[in-house]
């Protein structure tokens, strides 16, 4: 994208952040499609700062872009599961959510690359894998944020691709080139969310990781990591959990 049609975006988006904030908007969540469609109706000015009751349809398609952009990647960065503008074009950010909350469930990528809606009990909150060479079947809780990524990812499915059996890949793709998508769709989320960096590379990795933690930190037990994470060695999730528990061992 073009840095002018990037400073184009942003001051759409700060102009219509004022005039949801005149509504009483204030919350992503809660902007609704008849919001947006004000906004792309709305009076504006021209270059010479002259008022213009009925803005252009250029106008209308650049306010309507920039929102659609907007969203897209507040969603991929978990902000809002808000989809204000229906048309947009394949709804990928519903892709980026649901493989980030499977991800941060607990699955790794060549376990996220083959989940289905099937593996998923949305009132249960909880999503089951059956594991692959590296990991042992398991069912795993899903936060709240994760429920809501994966129930807007499942009716998109199910609404626009009813045919489409894997959540985040296609099913056409190979083992491989699934797991290959997942990371490079999640490099995506990195990049937009600027963990990753020129300097700085992030993985489906990390998040492994970051799980793990968070695991022995809730439970105090490296069994509990190995465990949720479907591993047979404990060695291997304590040092996902980045323990040193042998002596020794260098802590992380």
């Amino acid at each position: 994208m073009a840095i002018e049609r990037v400073d184009l975006y942003i001051q759409i988006s700060e102009r219509f952040d004022v005039f949801a904030d005149a509504q009483g908007i204030h919350r992503m969540d809660d902007v609704t499609g008849q919001l947006t469609d004000s906004f792309m109706g709305a009076p504006g000015r021209d270059r010479h700062d002259n008022i213009i009751l009925v803005p252009k349809d250029s106008t209308r398609r650049q306010r309507r872009s920039a929102l659609a952009s907007l969203f897209a990647h507040a969603r991929a960065l978990g902000m809002t599961q808000a989809v204000p503008l229906h048309s947009e074009r394949g709804m990928p950010a519903t892709r980026h959510a649901a493989l980030l909350a499977l991800l941060l469930s607990g699955l790794g990528s060549a376990e996220t690359a083959q989940a289905t809606p099937s593996d998923l009990d949305l009132a249960l909150a909880t999503v089951t894998t059956e594991g692959n060479s590296r990991t042992t079947p398991r069912t795993y809780p899903l936060s709240p944020w994760a429920v809501r990524a994966l129930r807007l990812r499942t009716d998109y499915l199910a609404e626009h691709r009813p045919g489409q059996r894997r959540l985040v890949t296609s099913d056409s793709s190979t083992p491989y080139a699934a797991q290959a998508n997942v990371g490079a769709g999640f490099n995506d989320i990195a990049r937009l969310s600027g963990l990753a960096t020129t300097a700085r590379r992030v993985e489906p990795r990390d998040i492994t990781r970051y799980v793990a933690r968070q695991v022995l930190l809730q439970t105090g037990q490296i069994s509990e990591v190995a465990r949720r994470l479907g591993l047979s060695s404990l060695d291997n999730a304590a040092d996902l959990a980045g323990l040193a528990w042998k002596i020794g061992g260098d802590p992380r």
